[in-house]
This record gives structure tokens, sequence and C-alpha cells, in this order.
């Protein structure tokens, strides 16, 4: 993968080490000792090799570990050590899965593992069996336990807490392969999000750019954790599946440069997809009630955060406007009468600057602009 002229190297996901590492101790148990290179099969027939960084074998089980290479993604498992422990397990049982040191358990509904499983996701399953099917054939009556030793620790960088995965890291992958610098992890987790808010029966979820905004409108709303959903620059990949899995209320949040890049049409709001329009914000400003001194300025200004606090300086309510601008934007992403939409604008310091209240999402040519010096 080629980002601005430098090749990325891919890597292995947690899934494609377990499968490595089972299949490792599976050849070791059944009494062919630890190879020197282990080869598994992923989903789309790529067959990667590891070395082992762990062997070890005691009375009536086998060990080994495989160090997780991300590659070039900023992955918090990346150099973590993954480990697979293999026992005879009861005749007739097939595959057990258990949850080792640092490899969390699933408590909530809504995840593709029901509660009370270890959070060892279905492909890395189905890649574990396939893995030791190729050592054992049919004989598959055995216990694995997958332990990553710093997993509590590297979970509390994650989404799990949130989505009710306790005691550490999730067994991730569904190619087997990590590719640099992919938005795809972080939409799944959105999508999980709003999978376990549903299975939990609340009617209200909220997506946030940022943390300040999280704690803002879960303090403006009273919500309940497994009601935020850390939405980061991806606005129209957590619309577009509430679209199909709808939750009755919807809160978009945001602080105020992004919220302007979603007044403006745009529904990834990372910096790279480009930045706010201020000349485009000056007639915002305009018709919010700007005379044509302040409408200069704001086209004038450092960024959108200084154009705010030029209008706030004249008592102008120019978050409200940018909040049903935003609205219009998003509320077309969902167009969906299940869905009632509301758009929160704050500041840095957390503070409600714009707002354009709870509305069914289908009637965006409906939706008037706030009335001109609202907000005080």
């Amino acid at each position: 993968m080629d980002v601005e002229g430098k090749e990325l190297r891919r890597g292995w996901t947690t899934g494609t080490c377990s499968a490595a590492a089972a299949k490792a101790a599976c050849l070791a148990l059944l009494g062919q000792g630890f190879p020197e290179m282990v080869e598994i099969t992923l989903p789309g027939g790529q067959k990667p090799a590891f070395s082992l960084a762990l062997e070890e074998q005691g009375e009536g089980f086998t060990r080994a570990g495989i160090i997780k290479d991300a590659g070039d993604d900023p992955d918090v498992t990346h150099g973590a050590l993954v480990i697979a422990t293999l026992r005879r397990g009861q005749a007739g049982k097939g595959l057990r899965f258990l949850a080792g040191k640092g490899v969390g358990m699933v408590t909530r509904p809504g995840l593709p593992i029901p509660p009370g499983e270890p959070a060892i996701n279905p492909v890395p399953r189905q890649m574990i069996a396939a893995a030791i099917a190729e050592v054992a054939g049919t004989d598959t009556d055995f216990e694995v336990e997958i332990s990553i030793p710093d997993g509590e620790e590297l979970a509390q960088k994650t989404l799990n807490p949130r989505l009710g995965i306790v005691g550490g890291l999730s067994v991730l992958g569904t190619t087997g392969i990590v590719i640099p610098f992919s938005c795809s992890a972080w939409i799944h987790s959105i999508w999980r999000g709003i999978d376990v808010a549903r299975a939990e029966g609340l009617t209200h979820v909220a997506g946030s750019t940022g943390m300040t905004t999280e704690k803002a409108v879960q303090a403006h709303h009273d919500l309940p954790e497994t009601a935020l959903l850390d939405m980061g620059d991806f606005v129209g990949g957590m619309l577009k599946y509430l679209r199909k899995h709808p939750v009755p209320k919807v809160t978009v949040a945001g602080g105020v440069a992004k919220m302007t890049k979603l007044a403006q049409g745009m529904l990834d709001v990372h910096s790279k997809r480009g930045l706010a329009d201020l000349e485009a914000l000056a007639k915002v400003a305009t018709e919010a009630g700007a005379d044509a001194a302040l409408a200069d300025e704001i086209t004038k200004a450092n960024s959108v955060l200084h154009a705010f606090q030029l209008a706030e300086a004249q008592g102008l309510a120019l978050g409200d406007h940018v909040a049903a601008l935003a609205w219009k934007t998003a509320a077309k992403a969902l167009q969906s009468p299940e869905i009632a939409l509301e758009v929160l604008v704050f500041d840095r310091e957390g503070r409600l600057v714009g707002e354009a209240p709870f509305t069914p999402s289908d009637q965006v040519s409906s939706l008037p602009l706030p009335e001109r010096n609202r907000r005080t």
C-alpha cells in the first residue's frame, strides 16, 4: 500500500497469529515437535509462515507464541505476544475456546460472539479450527486457550470496555491481514457499538468526533456509556449503518471545525479530506445576521475556531446555523422517518454553541434555519 510515496507494509491480525500459534501447539501435542516455521492458510488463500517466539510443553498441554507484526499500521497490538495453549478436550465435543490472560470475555449482547464467551471472533475461530485440522484431521477434540499477556492493559486503549468486553483484548480479523492506516477497523467498531446499543434496547445513541464532545454530549443528555459512539471523522459510516439498523434518536456531536465541514456537505470530516471553506462560512454568518464587516473578518479568519470567536464577540448565533446545515447533510444520509436526528456543536471547553433539535430525518426539506441571533 502506498501513502504519500511510501510503500507501507501489511501485517497480520491477532486471529492469524492465534491460528498459527494453535497449529504449532497442536503439532507438538500430537508428538511432532514444534516447527521452525509454521504455515497457515488465510481466508483469501494466502499462506504466510511464522517463526515461534515461545515454545512450552508440560503435562497434558503444549503452548506456542507468536509476536504480532501489524506492519506499518498504528495498531495497539503491534509487537504483542499472542499465545495458544492446547489440551485434549472431551471426546466428541470438538473445539472449545477459552480466554487466557489478556483476552476479554463478552458480557453484553449485540456482538458477533454471545455473552459468556471469550472475545474470539467468528473468523479467527474458523481460522484456528482450520489450522488445527491441517494437523489433526478429524481429531478436533481440543481445548484452545488464547492469551495475550499485556492484553488487559492494551484493551484500555480500545473500545472493548465500552462494548462490554472485559478482561482484555478481542481476537479479531476477517481476512487475516492488517491493511495499514485502514479506516475499516474504526468504522466496524462504530457498527459494533450500534449493535450493542440496539441489543440493550437503547432508544438514543450519540456519535461524537472526539473526547471533549463525547463528555459534553453525555452530560447534556445523561446518556449511559453504551449509548456513546466514538464516531471520530466517520460521520457517514455511522449514519449509513444506522439507516439500516435504526435507533429512534440519534445525536451527532462535534467541535466547531468538524461540524462546519459537515454543514458544508462532508460526511468524512478528517482534515485530509479537505478544510472548511471560510468564505462559505462567512455566507452562513451573513444569513445569521452578520454585517459586511464581520463577514469579511470571518473570510480572513485564521481558523474556524477563530471565526466562531469573532461571531460570538458580536452575539451572533453562528453555531445554530452551522448545526442546522450540518443536520441537513446528516439527515440526507439517514432519510428515515424512524430516526429523529439532532446535531450539537461544542467548543473546545465542551460548551454548547450550536444546536439543531431532534427532527425526523426524512424531513430534510422542511427544517428551517434558526432565527437570527437566537443564541446568547
